[in-house]
């Protein structure tokens, strides 16, 4: 759920003989949109597909939950690690063949979960899946932002990142109904069919050459702006506390993603299938959450950009308290309606951690920022949640598991304090590191 914008000379654009006319330029960004948009749904879909049929392999395959968490887990960590250097490599090999053959991979590996005969077949062909997506977000991202005006960057970024839930709320919902009716290989299939389909129309309408095309370019600027060693996204410290923070907030909401739809099967008795809907609608709370704390973080911090931080903790503190009660008290109304407080609000500091990453890193290596809050959401969130609560559950049970969860958000919310005061720190860094790296420009005669 993370987006990568593109750092700057690394585009390439058209010549100008080469080049639309602004009327003729409108549609095709918007298609080059909706089908990266399209990739990313197919993307957690196949991803998150796993946690609707968690009921069928326990029963099928005996296998302990900490079994069921690592193939969850493995996706992440892939995604965690691979992120950043496949996304240099892509920059480079092109991004557009680079998407396809990332979605290519991805959707064959599912379909190996598909014809998966054990627990270990299955791990391989989930390790394949987290291969296949690792570096999709920040290459998709980066791809979409370049055929667009930057005053609506912000916009298309949240929306981008916002698709990564809604791709989950349908890969659950969607998985959880075919696997009740046709059997859990059949959710597998489905999904990587789709995403093959989708592969190939991208493939057919997106091209390097196309994409030149339509690429805004950008205003020649009165400064030369050398490339910030990369060593400096790890040297200001309140970005490491960005990066901690929004990895450790990610935490509970993977645990969610992985584990509702397992929950409401084993505590309220819901069938498999009827259990990952249920699950759906609180992933889809989830998702809305991401956006709309993200735009009350904007409203409240007008004034004071650290004011971000303040509401992230905020965010940190409601969904700890909601989430620790809901899993203690009664099954029924009031646990569920605390548990839809605790999904909306359990990923909302995910905009306002990005927001402190992008405003304290270096505008030359922004990009490989936004690479490294990937890489800390997937090892610290995305990766670690479900396999913590995995290996709880098979001393606890899952629900005794989930009590303890929300206890990643005391950390989280540390995290964003020591942020705050050390922002002013990290400012004073990056102030320094743009004299150093900014020189001007020979006035042309």
């Amino acid at each position: 759920m993370t987006a990568i914008a593109p750092s700057l000379g690394e585009s390439t654009t058209a010549p100008a003989s080469e080049r639309v006319s602004p009327r003729k330029r409108r549609l095709y960004p918007w298609i080059v949109f909706a089908l990266a948009f399209g990739l990313l749904l197919s993307d957690y879909m196949s991803r998150q597909v796993l946690s609707a049929v968690f009921p069928f392999l326990k029963t099928e395959w005996a296998l302990a939950d900490s079994q069921l968490a690592s193939l969850t887990s493995v996706v992440a960590l892939m995604v965690g690690l691979l992120t950043l250097p496949i996304s240099i490599l892509a920059d480079r090999w092109g991004r557009v063949r680079s998407l396809v053959l990332m979605a290519v991979l991805w959707s064959v590996a599912t379909l190996a979960c598909a014809l998966a005969g054990s627990y270990e077949h299955m791990l391989v062909a989930r390790f394949l899946v987290g291969v296949g997506e690792a570096a999709y977000g920040s290459v998709g991202i980066a791809l979409v932002l370049s055929v667009f005006a930057p005053r609506v960057h912000a916009a298309l970024a949240g929306a981008f990142m916002a698709g990564g839930s809604f791709g989950s709320v349908i890969g659950v919902a969607l998985g959880g109904v075919i696997a009740t009716s046709l059997g859990w290989r059949w959710s597998f299939a489905a999904m990587a069919v789709l995403g093959l389909i989708l592969a190939a129309a991208f493939k057919l309408l997106i091209t390097e050459r196309r994409i030149a095309k339509y690429q805004v370019q950008r205003p020649e600027a009165d400064v030369v702006v050398r490339r910030a060693p990369f060593s400096s996204l790890f040297t200001n410290p309140a970005v490491l506390c960005a990066y901690v923070g929004s990895g450790l907030q990610m935490f509970m909401a993977a645990v969610m993603l992985a584990w509702l739809p397992s929950f409401f099967n084993r505590t309220y008795d819901l069938v498999p299938g009827r259990a990952a809907v249920v699950a759906s609608a609180f992933v889809l709370l989830m998702a809305a959450g991401m956006i709309v704390c993200g735009f009350i973080a904007d409203r409240l911090s007008r004034s004071d950009i650290t004011g971000k931080w303040t509401v992230g903790v905020g965010y940190c503190v409601i969904g700890f308290a909601s989430l620790m009660i809901a899993f203690r008290v009664e099954t029924g109304p009031t646990q569920l309606a605390l548990l839809a407080i605790g999904a909306f609000f359990c990923a909302g500091s995910s905009g306002t951690t990005a927001a402190m990453v992008a405003g304290l890193t270096h505008r030359s290596v922004q990009a490989s920022g936004m690479g490294t809050l990937t890489l800390a959401n997937n090892l610290l969130g995305l990766a670690l949640g479900p396999m913590v609560v995995g290996i709880l559950a098979d001393h606890l049970g899952l629900l005794g598991a989930l009590q303890w969860a929300p206890v990643a958000y005391i950390p989280a919310a540390a995290a964003m304090v020591l942020g705050k005061r050390l922002h002013p720190r990290g400012l004073a860094k990056l102030r320094a590191l743009d004299a150093a790296t900014t020189t001007m420009a020979e006035q042309h005669s």
